[in-house]
């Protein structure tokens, strides 16, 4: 019986594998370069090597479940260069062709003054915007009837053009596909090799610009998608699951169909693995910070799981589906130190990447990165993944010394710049994702994670007042571990506006979406279904309404007024004030949701036995923090529950390395866990 689960990762630097084997509970952690070029030779990289180290073999017969986290989907529009967008076509309600370019009328913030802001290019310029007659109310009724011959000569028109990807959002749809329907009929018949995304698939919700875009980002991403899916399943020969942004999974044959669901895959595997590893520890509420390469992405965990939104985006791109509230920055250990204009120090987004990478690689890059900071100070080994990637120490020295020179300093303060710039950045991105939310950043311990994740948590600590930071054990492979952590889920909404619903129609439209995931998880072959409902709802007049779960079983008067009572105590806690009690105040209910769950086993983290005796350094090299000094370097192998170390130290360990500053103290709890806290 095959025994193996294994999780993947593909970052923009390192490619992350966890494998579990469920009968032994033993846990194999380990990485590999990413490959840019071919995201899959990385994937087949790290499963293999992975497989050898657990049985000496590459046999994928004994693999039980192989789950992927991909950034290809989010890459594609972070970089503001969708794959196909040449090719991509949208096609929506007659008289409504200047959504994409009408939009919310909002100026983002950092411009003081909108009459010197230009509105960037729409993901589909006006030109490949075709409309169709026929219209429906926003109950779904039949204004005008759908006019194909309009359809037909819009698809012809694609055709002819060579565009390729088309979405598809009529007024109302939400309330009655039928019209969306019968045009993807047309396309299909008039235009066979296109691909197709309908807004009522891929968000059945109310507010036609953020519907437009969400649904045109879905077929912007799909042939790429499709690309990178259908060469992973031919090269593996078997079938596997894809991380989603709602903190689910789903089979990579579905997840072809709804590809936008996978925009923030990789960054919700990590809140997730480290939810489950801070609560294993007792701390059901953390702040959870993912370093890598590239960028590093921040979330929220309360009371064990992470803070979702339907308010998120992707670049400049709204995307209103569910996913993790994650705040990313461009503050990875690979950002590019460089000068301004005005001759000031700055550090990223722009990132050197896998590919050619930090000077200290020697894979012929050219500018000052973090990691290479890092090098110079000594505050990493000479060599990453335990040896496995010698690092020159030379060329780091080398480029952060001609970098001091030109801003007039030492070498040693031009590298500390380098990391309290990158420190500031990263904790600008907790400020958003916790002060802009009403919550109090010195609340929460902080677990960080990914390969450069611990580097900087002592300056975090200080900066933010933190009251402590967790380090898991193996931090560079807990996003990979965290896709072994999740359930299969799939999110379903439906928008009914009404102050006074009946209980009857609220039970039909909820009997409907569990329907839906019902079948859904039929196809992914669970037996156990869990359904979990919710209600965006507001008070009468609001613009944006509040999510709250919502009572399984029966509704009935009961079943309202709890809902209305968490929906009054959510109101409250997020904005300061409610109308519980306020007759003039109507509540209005928007959208309903159900989320279909197929649970899964999770791993289990076994604890660590006490280590009676201190912990010895393996070695000592010259460190800078604030100053120079030799300094004991600690093997994190060597380290049981209960050790302690006190800096300044360095604990170094196969993907990642914990700079412990003077004045902290790393304690190792009995799960393994590095809690980091300041002394002073």
């Amino acid at each position: 019986m095959p025994n193996v689960r294994i999780g993947v990762d593909t970052g923009g630097t390192f490619t992350d594998v966890v494998l579990v084997d469920e009968e032994t509970g033993q846990i194999i952690t380990t990485k590999t370069p990413s490959t840019p070029a071919n995201p899959a030779d990385g994937f087949m990289a790290g499963v293999h090597k992975a497989l050898e180290t657990h049985s000496g073999s590459r046999d994928l017969g004994g693999v039980s479940a192989l789950v992927h986290g991909t950034t290809v989907a989010t890459n594609q529009l972070l970089e503001d260069r969708p794959d196909g967008t040449s090719h991509l076509g949208f096609v929506t309600t007659e008289g409504f062709e200047f959504i994409l370019e009408i939009a919310r009328q909002s100026v983002p913030d950092g411009y003081g003054n909108s009459y010197f802001w230009v509105k960037p290019p729409r993901i589909v310029p006006v030109h490949r915007v075709k409309t169709v007659g026929g219209r429906l109310d926003h109950l779904g009724q039949e204004v005008r009837p759908f006019d194909e011959a309009q359809a037909v000569e819009a698809a012809r028109w694609f055709r002819a053009r060579g565009v390729t990807a088309i979405g598809v959002c009529f007024l109302h749809s939400y309330a009655n596909p039928a019209h969306e329907l019968r045009m993807r009929e047309v396309l299909e018949r008039e235009h066979p090799g296109a691909v197709v995304s309908l807004s009522s698939d891929v968000l059945r919700e109310y507010r036609e610009y953020e519907r437009s875009v969400t649904t045109l980002v879905d077929a912007a991403v799909k042939p790429i998608m499709r690309r990178y899916i259908g060469n992973l399943s031919d090269r593996l020969g078997r079938q596997f699951s894809v991380m989603k942004s709602n903190g689910g999974v789903l089979s990579a044959s579905e997840v072809v169909h709804q590809p936008i669901t996978t925009v923030l895959s990789g960054p919700a595997a990590g809140a997730l693995g480290a939810a489950l590893i801070s609560g294993t520890a007792g701390h059901p509420s953390v702040i959870t910070l993912d370093g890598g390469g590239t960028s590093t992405d921040v979330a929220v965990v309360v009371d064990g799981e992470p803070s979702l939104t339907t308010e998120g985006s992707i670049g400049r791109y709204p995307c209103k589906i569910p996913m993790i509230d994650i705040v990313t920055v461009g503050a990875g250990g690979g950002s590019i130190a460089w000068i301004s204009p005005e001759g000031t120090l700055k550090v990223g987004p722009r990132s050197a990447g896998a590919d050619p990478g930090p000077l200290c690689y020697g894979r012929g890059g050219t500018e000052v990165t973090v990691t290479d900071a890092h090098v110079f100070l000594g505050r990493v080994p000479p060599h990453l993944l335990g040896g496995e990637i010698p690092l020159d120490v030379a060329a780091a020295r080398a480029g952060i010394e001609a970098l001091a020179g030109k801003l007039g300093l030492t070498p040693e303060r031009c590298a500390t710049g380098i990391l309290e710039i990158s420190a500031f950045n990263q904790s600008n991105a907790i400020r958003q994702i916790t002060v802009k939310r009403g919550l109090d950043v010195r609340d929460f311990p902080m677990v960080a994670f990914g390969g450069s994740g611990p580097l900087l948590v002592c300056r975090l600590i200080d900066i933010l007042g933190l009251p402590a930071a967790i380090v898991p054990p193996n931090p560079g492979n807990v996003s990979a571990f965290g896709l072994l952590t999740v359930d299969v889920k799939n999110d379903y909404v439906r928008t009914h506006v009404s102050r006074d619903p009946s209980l009857e129609t609220l039970g039909e439209i909820f009997a409907e979406l569990e329907g839906q995931a019902a079948a859904a998880l039929d196809r992914e072959g669970f037996t156990d279904h869990v359904y979990a409902r919710s209600a965006d709802l507001r008070y009468y007049g609001q613009a944006y309404e509040v999510r709250v779960p919502a009572p399984a079983g029966p509704l009935d008067g009961g079943w309202r007024a709890a809902v209305l009572d968490r929906f009054h105590e959510a109101h409250e806690k997020l904005y300061g004030y409610g109308y519980r009690d306020d007759p003039r105040h109507a509540v209005e209910w928007v959208n309903l949701r159900v989320s279909g769950i197929g649970p899964i086993t999770r791993p289990s983290i076994a604890p660590l036995p006490y280590q009676e005796v201190e912990p010895s350094p393996v070695a000592n090299r010259d460190v800078f923090y604030e100053q120079w000094g030799r300094t004991v370097i600690y093997r994190r192998g060597d380290l049981g529950a209960g050790a302690v170390v006190t800096g300044p130290a360095v604990i170094e360990e196969y993907g990642s390395t914990l700079p412990v500053h003077p004045g902290f103290t790393a304690t190792v709890d009995d799960y393994g866990n590095l809690v980091v806290v300041s002394d002073l």
